[in-house]
């Protein structure tokens, strides 16, 4: 969830770790640091945004110097103050550290330590890893050999950047369930827990494994396994533009990344259908041949998974689960070699989502990752990958990584169930034709978002909102609901329209706005049922359809908002466009930070 950012090289350090913190702002975070080596270790923090940082060090002028560390942190141990904040020294003021994920073990450490006349002066747990380094270099005389004994003594998770005012020219880091990367430069190098805070100086990283430790030098990168020898890396080269994680005119990253949703959709949708059929190049595993699939996610890739479940289970005739990855690890699944796990991450770094795919893996599960960033823990770690190609996604609220992920999910289905003969070819092929169609008519959507900005003015100020559906409007909804409350801070739920009178349909007052979703033509007739139950317990009904059930659900609705026809399967992929941009007007209405909304963070590498 925090940020890392580390550099050597020739330049003046602490400029260039204000730009790359500025660059992670999107994490989430409620404070800031950066320590600066210049003879001795030169340290300043700030509780709150990265521009209290950059003000209190006249934007990094005041810590000369040409080797650093810097870190945004989301509090979990120790209220957010400035002396919370990393980076964290060691008694002596000769060793600087920061750290993202969590030490598990920190209590235990700290008593050994403060047993030892160490005294602390954080409430985190991260401190114990500069504590335990400086007692360690005693022994060791070396940060290298001393930080192999830290690592075999913590257990947790961690990204580490170390720098050492005794060894003035180096700067280490260490991974384990937490993603760190390292970047190469001319007579430059840097480290970073995400390629976004890179990009604008190097394309050029590699990205480290659990238990490998890396040495930096401005001349080079040695890195090392978790036995101390020396291994190669392959290196990957970033191929998108620094413009992608700017705003480019655009009031929010969010409503930018709503935009570039049509091309966003191609780069998914269009390489992969070929001659009307659908291809998944490089693909070496045999989808036709599972009994059963788990779709393992988190939040909103959870809502991709449950659209998958009504498809997968409707075309394939395949069961499908699909389980939160929070939950996976604690409820004893029942997997074996005819299980397909297909894990959903948009950052393919999820710690949840990791611990649960290493979970099914062990219990003998073939898995096939669906993720967006190349190189990630998740994809390395799987035994097929497809990537989602949408791009950096900088706003905290996910908009066009979540359609990605539904469209391949939707043409895995389409693709199994050819495999499986469980659609006719005219089927398969309309399928096909509908799915490629998809691009042009979310910028069909996009083209009519003046009249989901003015419902949005009309509905801001509601205290509760409700989302109702059937089948596929049910998971649509899930995620409408989700867009709502996380960046509005309305309190949204979705339920199943046939749970109204089993309890929820008490909660309907005069007033209450209702978000009534019926784009799933075969239940129409049932969601029409429901609108008429809420509207006659006083409810306002802001409506969703296909254009050809519109004028119907009009004579019941207060106010409606309809997508283009498509094929039944595909009604999500349109469905969730004016529900995003809805969340996004609304918010805007309120007054709400919309790109980094409170107490959330794009990332969660911490359990």
């Amino acid at each position: 969830m925090c940020g890392i950012v580390g550099y050597i090289g020739n330049r003046q350090a602490a400029p260039l770790l204000l730009e790359g913190l500025s660059r992670l702002e999107y994490r989430g975070y409620d404070s800031a640091g950066i320590c600066v080596a210049n003879g001795e270790l030169h340290v300043e923090k700030a509780k709150g945004r990265l521009q209290n940082l950059a003000e209190k060090t006249q934007n990094g002028a005041l810590l000369p110097g040409t080797l650093g560390i810097g870190h945004t942190r989301w509090a979990t141990h120790g209220q957010p103050n400035d002396v919370n904040s990393h980076p964290h020294l060691s008694e002596n003021g000769k060793v600087a550290i920061v750290h993202n994920g969590i030490i598990e073990n920190y209590l235990e450490l700290r008593e050994y330590l403060e047993a030892k006349g160490i005294r602390f002066t954080s409430e985190t747990d991260s401190e114990v890893v500069a504590q335990l380094l400086e007692v360690c270099m005693q022994e060791t005389g070396t940060v290298m050999d001393a930080l192999y004994m830290v690592l075999h003594r913590i257990s947790g998770a961690y990204a580490l950047g170390i720098i050492s005012a005794d060894e003035p020219d180096v700067m280490y880091a260490a991974r384990k369930d937490a993603p760190l990367l390292i970047g190469f430069g001319a007579g430059e190098n840097f480290i970073a827990s995400d390629v976004t805070a890179l990009v604008r100086h190097t394309r050029d990283v590699v990205y480290l494994e659990d238990g490998e430790v890396a040495a930096v030098s401005r001349g080079g990168v040695q890195i090392y396994n978790a036995m101390g020898q020396p291994i190669e890396k392959e290196h990957h080269h970033i191929d998108w533009e620094i413009s992608a994680a700017e705003k480019g005119g655009y009031e929010h990253f969010m409503l930018k990344e709503i935009m570039e949703e049509p091309e966003a959709l191609r780069r998914a949708i269009s390489p992969r259908i070929r001659e009307g059929r659908v291809v998944f190049d490089g693909m070496q595993m045999d989808l036709s041949g599972y009994a059963r699939i788990m779709i393992i996610a988190c939040g909103s890739s959870y809502h991709v998974g449950m659209v998958g479940k009504y498809n997968i289970e409707k075309l394939c005739r395949i069961p499908v689960e699909v389980i939160l990855a929070s939950e996976f690890r604690y409820c004893d699944p029942i997997i074996d070699e005819k299980t397909l796990a297909v894990v959903i991450s948009q950052s393919g770094e999820t710690l949840d989502t990791m611990a649960a795919l290493r979970e099914a893996k062990r219990r003998g599960a073939k898995i096939l990752s669906i993720v967006n960033v190349v190189g990630s823990s998740i994809a390395r770690e799987s035994d097929e990958v497809i990537y989602t190609y949408a791009g950096p996604e900088i706003a905290v609220a996910t908009t066009k990584a979540y359609s990605t992920q539904m469209a391949v999910l939707d043409l895995l289905a389409i693709h199994l169930a050819g495999l499986r003969g469980t659609i006719d070819e005219a089927q398969y092929r309309s399928f096909v034709d509908a799915a490629a169609r998809i691009p042009e008519q979310v910028s069909e959507i996009l083209n009519d978002r003046d009249r989901i900005q003015y419902y949005a003015s009309l509905y801001f100020n509601h205290d509760s909102v409700f989302f109702i559906g059937r089948n596929l409007d049910y998971a649509l909804g899930l995620e409408g609901s989700l867009k709502l409350k996380e960046i509005s801070y309305i309190h949204s739920e979705a339920y199943a329209s046939g749970e109204l009178k089993h309890g929820t349909i008490s909660l309907i007052e005069p007033g209450t706005l209702v978000v009534a979703l019926g784009t799933y033509t075969p239940l129409f007739e049932k969601a029409m049922s429901n609108v008429i139950e809420v509207k006659a317990r006083g409810a306002n009904v802001l409506a969703l359809t296909t254009a050809s059930n519109c004028a119907e659900m009009e004579k019941r609705v207060d106010a409606i908002l309809s997508i283009p026809d498509t094929e039944l399967p595909l009604l999500p992929l349109l469905g969730v466009v004016p529900l995003q941009l809805f969340a996004y007007y609304v918010a805007l209405q309120r007054g709400c930070d919309i790109d980094k909304p409170r107490n959330l963070a794009k990332s969660v590498t911490v359990e």
